[in-house]
């Protein structure tokens, strides 16, 4: 099929690249408006009992939990209980009830100037607050919130106003991220650039993986708006869509061109070398496609639609990027000839192959692999140890820099008031005919409000019977307790006075879960979306583990025929990320360096970060193994023996890894510039993954073990073999003998090579060495 293929890119070159043009266009048409289309929420499992809580909460009552806070802060040595500030806040209440798209609207001056709505006695300014609820979906809820603060912040007499809540936060992360993310494009391209002139050496190779790149990034905007037609996607997956559609373009464009000039230095004209690259690289690019989507794809078995918009989104642009390699590169390779050097900077005469420098660390290794493989593997454990405390949470206003306003009135809430108003749990119950009727349904409720409020970390519970601390009554209005009621339900709002997202919050969900209680309740509210959202996480994870195991042996196994080189690259790759992962833990839990990051460390890690960075770390930790593999079981079919595979096999592709983890390292690295810590988390982490692997792993572990294995390497049951044998990769590329430097075929694969002494030469009889691809190092 890739020969066909190659045929057609190379024969029908004009054509491809007309019709790639006009894909462009149209993609760029249809897909540039996707981010409207798209969701700023779906972090929640929709089938979760705090989802159902807050559903039934806006069927039975039209209510929810509150959304908006407006702090009115005093000034000029004024009190929120002054006339003057009084009156301008309660004018101030008034016009927010009469948005029509604002409910629930709780105000310390129209409720009787209850304690817990106002600062405590001693804080630096005296303030109030007023919180209501933003009617609609997330995304309505999150825009709302920037245009309410437009509307009422600022200076009122005696007073100022600003905003905090959720819709406020994710309106301030929302900007927060834009401005960040346009901050990183321009720090990234720059150097990106740079590094592809240097690592392409000459300008119109390096622009190949930005043609490549572009298309595949277009056409997954295009797959990605037809998906929100029919389902939730996250705007969130546009992140991934850039960073990975460029980063694997790098990779491929890389792999495929490197391979097409070392076979235009072996002699073969242009439109054979293109060829013979697609059926060699372009054959190991497809493969890695798919690995790269296998990984991503496990995120489809989580119900969060964050999480899955990163499974539309990986899948599509590893697609699109194997595709466009596979097809569109080589026709431009074709059409181009050998003017894929023009414009080129000035380069070293390659050296033959056995004397490059990762052919040099390949026989050092594989000189000492015990040892090598200790070291490296004590170093990463325990570098990895950290990840054994992590402790797994949401996103709130931390995230976010002390600059952003919404930041600035959560720390007020969180450091001068005795409750949480913003965090509070709404315990719901649509059916209370289990208590009784009338005055007896009432008792029950009162006692019910009563054990909660007893509860260790509560501030206060409101319900329809009146409001309740510390077991005791305190007056309050009928504005407060008449929006309870219902006909045979009620619901119950219970003010924590912990910090709502935090393990404290998740002890008191359980506890609220766990009380007796006189009719059947569901938890909503922020805490209970935490401990719900972790339970669904865990409880779906070894699903997607075993997924992308699975899908992960199967292909390598389809590709090399051997049942060790899987297994071998599944525990290489685990590895690798160890140290990663531990430090996401010692960073970004623990704190440690958060001062030179400028971040807030709040002792928990957003619970969907590890598994979203698991899976695109591992997806490019066997998008590079793939990369290094093929072109070791390419030598070792044309003869050569198990350590000069390796060695030779390292030294083909070594430059090639490091220089791709490079520069998609350059892109990870421009997200950690941003001001929202998860997206700074999601950033340094990637860059240490694929330095880690491409550095450490590819340049150690694995010579290190393929020396230990030697032939078996690649051994397979008997069973196994003859499905290979049957439905598996052809394990060697006959390459067509062509016009090759001397009338032969000219190719490095196609005869045995020298044989490697690890005592530092050629073995006895060693022919010459290889014809060395032009650019090699």
């Amino acid at each position: 099929m890739l020969t066909r293929l190659a045929h057609l890119s190379v024969t029908r070159r004009r054509l491809v690249l007309v019709l790639a043009g006009v894909a462009f266009v149209l993609a760029g048409a249809v897909g540039g408006g996707v981010a409207e289309q798209l969701s700023a929420g779906g972090f929640d499992d929709p089938s979760s009992e705090s989802s159902r809580a807050e559903a039934a909460l806006a069927e039975e009552f039209d209510t929810g939990s509150p959304n908006i806070v407006f702090l009115v802060t005093a000034t000029d040595g004024l009190t929120v209980d002054d006339p003057s500030v009084a009156g301008a806040a309660e004018a101030l209440t008034a016009r927010i009830e009469a948005e029509g798209d604002i409910d629930d609207v709780a105000s310390y001056w129209s409720l009787g100037r209850p304690p817990p709505l106002r600062s405590v006695d001693g804080a630096p300014e005296s303030s109030a607050l007023i919180v209501a609820r933003i009617v609609g979906d997330q995304d309505h809820v999150v825009q709302r919130a920037g245009e309410l603060r437009e509307t009422f912040g600022g200076p009122i007499d005696g007073a100022t106003v600003t905003t905090g809540g959720y819709g406020a936060v994710f309106n301030d992360v929302n900007h927060t991220i834009e401005e960040d993310l346009l901050r990183a494009e321009m720090i990234a391209l720059p150097i990106t650039i740079l590094l592809l002139l240097l690592i392409f050496r000459g300008v119109v190779a390096a622009a190949l993986p930005l043609v490549v790149g572009a298309l595949s990034v277009v056409a997954t905007f295009v797959v990605l708006r037809g998906l929100a037609e029919v389902t939730e996607v996250s705007v969130f997956a546009l992140n991934l869509t850039t960073a990975l559609g460029l980063g694997l373009a790098i990779d491929y464009s890389l792999f495929i061109v490197s391979r097409y000039r070392e076979e235009l230095g072996a002699g073969f004209a242009p439109h054979d070398a293109v060829v013979r690259t697609v059926r060699t690289a372009g054959r190991t690019v497809a493969f890695s496609a798919l690995t790269v989507a296998a990984s991503l794809c496990a995120l489809l078995v989580f119900p969060q639609a964050f999480l899955r918009s990163f499974a539309y989104a990986g899948v599509a642009v590893a697609a699109m990027a194997g595709l466009f390699a596979v097809v569109v590169l080589p026709a431009l390779l074709a059409a181009l000839g050998h003017r894929v050097d023009s414009l080129s900077l000035r380069r070293k005469a390659p050296k033959p192959v056995g004397d490059g420098v990762w052919h040099r660390i390949a026989t050092t290794v594989m000189r000492r692999p015990v040892p090598v493989i200790t070291v490296v593997v004590v170093l990463l454990v325990l570098l990895g140890s950290p990840f054994l405390h992590i402790d797994l949470g949401r996103p709130d206003d931390r995230v976010l820099p002390t600059s952003a306003e919404s930041r600035q009135v959560s720390d007020v809430l969180r450091g001068e008031y005795d409750s949480q108003e913003a965090g509070a749990l709404s315990v719901v119950a649509p059916d209370t005919t289990a208590a009784g009727t009338g005055a007896a349904r009432d008792e029950a409720i009162a006692a019910y409000a009563v054990d909660l409020s007893e509860l260790t970390g509560v501030g206060r519970v409101d319900a329809v019977t009146g409001a309740y601390i510390d077991g005791q009554e305190i007056p309050v209005g009928p504005e407060l307790t008449e929006r309870f009621a219902g006909a045979d339900a009620t619901w119950l709002s219970v003010v924590p006075s912990i910090e709502p997202v935090s393990a404290a919050g998740e002890r008191l969900v359980g506890q609220i879960r766990a009380a007796e209680a006189p009719f059947e309740v569901a938890v909503a509210g922020e805490p209970a979306q935490l401990v719900d959202s972790k339970d669904s996480l865990f409880s779906r994870l070894p699903l997607a583990l075993g997924i992308i195991a699975v899908v992960t042996f199967m292909l390598l196994f389809l590709m090399f025929g051997s049942v060790v080189v899987p297994l071998k690259a599944l525990v290489l790759n685990l590895l690798s990320l160890t140290a990663t992962f531990g430090a996401m833990v010692w960073i970004f839990q623990d704190g440690n360096l958060s001062g030179i990051l400028d971040f807030t460390a709040t002792g928990s890690i957003d619970a969907t970060t590890p598994i979203l960075m698991f899976c695109i770390a591992f997806g490019l930790s066997m998008d590079y193994e793939v990369f290094l593999l093929s072109r070791i079981k390419e030598e070792h079919d044309a003869g050569r023996d198990n350590i000069s595979s390796v060695a030779v096999g390292l030294e083909r592709t070594g430059r090639i890894v490091t220089a791709a983890a490079l520069l998609i390292a350059v892109v990870f690295t421009a997200f950690a510039t941003s001001n929202v810590s998860f997206i700074k988390l999601f950033g340094i982490g990637l860059t240490l993954a694929v330095l880690m692997d491409a550095f450490v792993i590819r340049a150690t572990l694995v010579p290190a073990f393929m020396r230990l294995a030697g032939e078996a390497n690649w051994w397979a049951p008997g069973w196994m073999r003859r499905i290979h044998d049957r439905v598996g990769i052809r394990k060697h590329v006959d390459l067509d003998g062509g016009p090759g430097p001397a009338g032969g075929s000219g190719a490095a694969s196609e005869r045995p090579g020298p044989s490697v002494d690890l005592t530092g030469g050629a073995g006895p009889g060693a022919e010459p060495a290889d014809p060395p691809r032009v650019g090699s190092r």
